[in-house]
């Protein structure tokens, strides 16, 4: 019986159904002695769901009940590792290895674990040996390729890992994917739209691939290719929810604004909360004077900016922000930008901060309890994809940190997985911010992409030391470039309705 109430959980979970599944998976861990498959299944369900805190349970459920099994304590590491909670993922995975198990999987999670507390060397050390048992798993690839990048800013390296995956066996879909994501990063978008654009032909059924490509061309200034790529994908999956988007894209690319907005509002018709539609349909009714930006895109009353207070065991800010910069910056150990972000000449932390066990970056997320709750209390509940969804409660879905350079600025963008997104300010480059163009300060309103016609920003904030901005997470956000000598360190995070 048990056997086939899993079998249900997965084909539930296969169809996105993980609601459901969660339910059958409940049943069964609510038993005595639930069964070690079933701890397991309970647990990723719970993950799926981004509910990662309330799976540490039962994978520590599971260890305490299976002391002996590799495989319970390779679970438990994982959900520790998605936890950022490096130091203790590692330990869970060389338990694991002592139990015999050596499977490929677990050596990416203990490279994701060394990357979490600073031993880079070691964790790439760790991708490769994932890559040696299973050298075509594209996640660990594609994973090892942009810490390659990031480290060393040489793309023929980073290209090389994604290429041998590829050789070995690897999906090409999502490895090209990731190569394409590469080269753009590295400045040059012109070659990543002619490797889509010839993938579009190659691998024709790959709905992904041929949407990537699309938007590879607009962005290069090929909006007639880029048309004939959405039709071709549109005959593929015609009610994708990025096909929606990507019509949008390209509506609005062409001066089409009308057709732009019909089009999102298609798509949110389908999936309500989804944050890429509201933003694509903000830019779409901004455009064509539809009253539905006013309504989502209230500034004023969406966006706060709220000034922390000093954290307990710090007499004042400035002695905390100090802490807060020296434990930052001992995790801030790359040269170049993530490939698959939104900074650019800077680098970014690439684990779940709130899972560190320092002090100071411990106390950060305790002191910004208060303002989150005040944000959301100021927004109050109602209709809309803002205040529809406000419960009054939140976890945090996402947290890192981000340090850019002189010359260091965000595009545009805005946060899919999120509800309220935020900035909180470390360090602030206090000479750009006095500059009459607003370099280093945080706008809002404009898209990244070529419109017509051309939409600039509406909003911004100046940033300070201490500062916390919170905003809806459609809403499109960047940096202003800032050209002073200086340097930008920001905490980031997602909060979604709990």
């Amino acid at each position: 019986m048990t056997q086939e109430i899993l079998d249900r959980a997965d084909a539930l979970i296969a169809q996105s159904r993980v609601r459901e599944a969660l339910l059958l998976t409940q049943v069964l861990v609510d038993q005595p002695a639930p069964s070690h498959s079933a701890l397991a299944a309970h647990a990723a369900a719970l993950k799926l769901l981004g509910r990662r805190e309330e799976a540490l349970p039962f994978d520590e459920q599971a260890i305490a009940r299976f002391p002996q099994s590799g495989v319970a304590w390779h679970n438990y590491a994982a959900t520790l590792g998605d936890l950022g909670r490096g130091a203790a993922s590692k330990a869970a995975c060389e338990k694991a290895f002592a139990l015999g198990l050596d499977a490929a999987e677990t050596w990416g999670v203990l490279a994701r674990a060394e990357l979490a507390i600073g031993e880079h060397n070691a964790a790439e050390a760790a991708y490769r040996e994932s890559l040696k048992r299973a050298p075509g798993n594209f996640t660990v690839a594609m994973e090892f390729a942009n810490v390659a990048w990031m480290r060393r800013g040489n793309l023929a390296e980073a290209e090389a890992v994604i290429d041998a995956c590829f050789v070995a066996g690897g999906p090409p879909a999502p490895l090209l994917l990731a190569k394409a994501k590469l080269i753009e990063s590295a400045g040059d978008p012109t070659r990543a739209a002619d490797l889509l654009g010839a993938a579009a032909q190659t691998l024709a059924r790959e709905a992904p691939v041929v949407l990537a490509a699309a938007q590879a061309a607009l962005e290069v200034g090929r909006l007639s290719e880029a048309e004939r790529l959405a039709r071709q994908a549109e005959g593929l999956n015609p009610e994708a929810r990025s096909l929606y988007n990507q019509w949008a894209i390209i509506h609005l690319a062409a001066g089409r604004p009308a057709e732009a907005l019909a089009k999102a509002k298609a798509g949110l018709a389908k999936y309500p909360d989804d944050q890429s539609l509201l933003g694509w349909a903000a830019t779409a009714a901004r455009a064509a004077g539809d009253p539905l930006y006013a309504e989502i895109c209230d500034y004023d009353a969406m966006v706060g900016a709220y000034d922390i207070e000093v954290p307990e065991g710090w007499e004042n800010l400035d002695a905390f922000l100090a802490d807060l910069s020296k434990a930052l910056k001992k995790l801030h150990l790359y040269q170049q930008h993530p490939s698959n972000q939104s900074l650019r000449q800077g680098s970014q932390t690439m684990h779940m901060l709130t899972g560190s066990d320092d002090p100071a970056i411990q106390a950060f997320f305790r002191a910004v309890d208060v303002p989150i709750r005040a944000h959301m209390a100021k927004l109050g509940e109602g209709a809309g994809p803002l205040r529809g969804r406000n419960t009054g409660d939140y976890r945090i879905e996402g947290a890192w940190s981000v340090r850019l350079k002189p010359g260091g600025f965000h595009k545009d963008h805005f946060h899919p997985q999120g509800w309220l997104s935020s900035a909180f300010y470390v360090e602030t480059p206090d000479a750009a911010l006095e500059t009459e163009a607003k370099e280093g300060w945080i706008r809002f309103g404009q898209p990244p992409f070529a419109t017509q016609p051309p939409m600039a920003a509406e909003h911004f904030v100046k940033p300070k030391p201490g500062r916390l901005v919170l905003f809806p997470s459609y809403m499109w956000h960047g940096t202003v470039p800032f050209t002073t000598d200086e340097a930008r360190m920001t905490i980031a995070f997602d909060a979604v309705p709990k």
